[in-house]
């Protein structure tokens, strides 16, 4: 009965880190998105650099899902 508790227990973090996962990936691709859009149509060069590190994080954010979401599945 304690090893089912333990384990419960165990899903309800993962399931808490995947969903604070998923709120950090769709909050930097909403700032990817803006200074994406900046660039392309107002050549704004700032905001492609802006751009381009949202886009670095959202790469370390998926690798970090998916670390997570492969552990959540075992």
């Amino acid at each position: 009965m304690k090893f089912f508790y333990i384990f419960a227990t165990y899903i309800q973090i993962i399931i808490r880190i995947m969903k604070n996962l998923v709120e950090k990936i769709n909050a930097e691709y909403e700032v990817f998105v803006s200074n994406a859009n900046a660039q392309v149509e107002k050549g704004n060069k700032a905001a492609g650099t802006r751009a381009r590190k949202a886009a670095l994080e959202l790469s370390k954010l998926m690798k970090e899902f998916r670390k997570v979401s492969v552990e959540a599945s075992k």
